[in-house]
């Protein structure tokens, strides 16, 4: 397999994935197993800061309960306050609803992904349009010195 086709075919199922955004949610408490993100506020980033960082401001990862006291969340990331995070691999927080400031769930972006499908697509066709270029039939002369324009016929001398 060419190296063309794998991008293609490495882009196109990046393509697919789509984009999610996290929105607040406005309403009551998402289904188990969505991907929420809680804000946190000065009293969450002091209780958690010891287990968690000091500078946190939003846990983000999988809801796996809730009831009316408190969070149990798998955490994927950590965002810091002054930028920057850090990656987790989903290990189980209990986080205080009083120390939640907004609460987030993270939904699929029609906008969004029509956006990147619609980049996607063009960087694929100049990129293949750039490969193409120059493939002309085998005994092409792109690229090289034209040949006599005059049509003279040689003769052998006598």
């Amino acid at each position: 397999m060419s190296s063309l086709p794998r991008f293609v075919f490495a882009s196109l199922s990046a393509l697919l994935v789509g984009c999610y955004t996290m929105q607040p949610t406005g309403g009551p408490v998402p289904q188990l197993g969505t991907i929420i993100g809680l804000d946190l506020n000065d009293a969450g980033r002091a209780a958690l800061g010891g287990a968690m960082g000091p500078e946190i401001e939003q846990v983000e990862g999988r809801l796996i309960q809730k009831d009316t006291s408190e969070y149990l969340v798998a955490v994927t990331t950590v965002h810091l306050l002054h930028g920057g995070e850090q990656v987790w691999h989903g290990e189980n927080v209990h986080i205080k609803t009083g120390y939640v400031s907004s609460l987030y769930e993270r939904k699929f972006s029609a906008a969004r992904s029509a956006a990147l499908a619609a980049a996607g697509v063009g960087a694929v066709a100049v990129i293949a349009t750039r490969g193409l270029v120059g493939l002309g039939s085998p005994g092409s002369t792109s690229g090289m010195e034209p040949g006599d324009t005059a049509h003279t016929q040689r003769r052998p001398r006598p």
